[in-house]
C-alpha cells in the first residue's frame, strides 16, 4: 500500500459573503491540502480539531467523500468557522469564531503512529504562537525517516502573538524538507520582503523553499538550484483565489514526498505542474483542488 501523507492543520466552515449572498464551503488550509492530495491520487490523513456538531458532521462527510481519513482533536468550543468577504480584487478578508481562535491539535498515540509511518508530514495553518503545542508538534514529528513540509499560513484573526509565532515557526521549520511561504507571510510575520524570508529559511537549513507570489507566479530555492515560473494561462477567468496556495502546496508535496528533485529541469517540471493546478483551481469558486485535465 502507498504510505499516507499526514496533514496537520485547520478544518473549518468558510462562510462566504459577497454581492451574490451568503454561501458555505468546507475549508481550512490543512483540510484543503489533504483533500487536494487525495484528488491527486495520494492517500491522505488529516489531523485537525473538529467539533461534534452540525458543522463537524458536514466536515466529516466532505472528507469521506474524498477518501481522507480524519484524526479529530476535541473541540470544546465547537467547529471552527471563518466568515470571509471578498474585496474588489477577489482576495478574502476573514473573521474567525472563538473555536478557530482557540484551536488545539492533540498528538495522541493514534496521531503519532500515523506520523511515524507517513510518507511525509505536512503542517499548514498551525498555532505556532502556542509554545506548548509547537513543542508537541516538534516532538511528534521528530522521526528522522519522515520528511516534514510546513506552510506557516498565519492568519491575523487567529494569531495572538506575532513574535511567538515566528519563534515557533522557525523552531519547527529548521531542517524541514520543504517550506512554503508567500508574500503575505513575509509581511505579516517579519515585515520584510519574500526574498529576505527565502534567504532566512535557507539559512535555517530548509531543504527546499517554495515561494509564492500570487499573480507573480512562484519560485523554488533548493540547494544551488533556483527556478521560477509565472502563473499558467488557462481558458476562462479567475473566479476565486482562495485555494490557489493550498493547490500549489498539495501538488508540490505529491511530487516530492519521496525525495526532492535533482537539478533545475526536474524542479522546473514540479513548479510548472503546481502552477497549472493552481490556475485550474482558481477558475472555480471555493478552494477544492482542480486539475487542468
Amino acid at each position: 500500500m502507498t504510505p499516507r501523507v499526514v496533514v496537520i492543520g485547520d478544518a473549518l466552515i468558510d462562510e462566504l459573503r459577497d454581492d451574490d449572498g451568503v454561501r458555505e464551503f468546507v475549508g481550512g488550509a490543512g483540510l484543503n491540502v489533504a483533500v487536494g492530495l487525495s484528488r491527486l491520487g495520494v492517500p491522505a490523513t488529516l489531523v485537525a480539531m473538529v467539533g461534534d456538531d452540525a458543522a463537524g458532521a458536514q466536515i466529516r462527510a466532505y472528507l469521506d467523500q474524498f477518501d481522507v481519513k480524519l484524526l479529530a482533536s476535541p473541540a470544546p468550543h465547537g467547529t471552527s468557522r471563518a466568515v470571509s468577504t471578498r474585496s474588489a480584487g477577489g482576495e478574502p478578508v476573514y473573521v474567525f469564531n472563538e473555536a478557530a481562535q482557540n484551536r488545539r491539535v492533540v498528538f495522541g498515540a493514534a496521531e503519532r503512529e500515523a506520523m511515524d509511518s507517513a510518507a511525509m508530514v505536512v503542517v499548514s495553518c498551525f498555532p505556532f504562537d502556542d509554545e506548548a503545542q509547537t513543542d508537541e508538534l516538534v516532538d511528534a514529528a521528530a522521526s528522522p525517516s519522515t520528511p516534514l513540509a510546513i506552510d506557516p499560513n498565519p492568519r491575523t484573526g487567529m494569531m495572538r502573538d506575532r513574535a511567538a509565532f515566528v519563534r515557533g515557526f522557525e523552531k519547527a521549520a529548521a531542517g524541514a524538507l520543504l517550506v512554503k511561504v508567500g508574500e503575505d507571510d513575509a509581511e505579516v510575520l517579519y515585515g520584510s520582503s519574500l526574498e529576505e524570508l527565502r534567504t532566512r529559511l535557507r539559512d535555517l537549513g530548509v531543504g527546499a523553499v517554495l515561494a509564492t507570489y500570487g499573480a507573480g507566479g512562484a519560485a523554488v530555492d533548493a540547494g544551488d538550484v533556483t527556478v521560477a515560473r509565472g502563473i499558467s494561462e488557462l481558458p476562462g477567468r479567475i473566479v476565486d483565489t482562495m485555494g490557489g496556495g493550498d493547490a500549489v502546496l498539495a501538488t508540490t508535496v505529491s511530487l516530492v514526498r519521496d525525495a526532492l528533485p535533482a537539478g533545475e529541469d526536474a524542479w522546473a517540471a514540479v513548479l510548472q505542474r503546481a502552477m497549472d493546478v493552481a490556475a485550474a483551481t482558481c477558475r472555480e469558486e471555493g478552494a477544492l483542488l482542480r486539475v487542468p485535465e
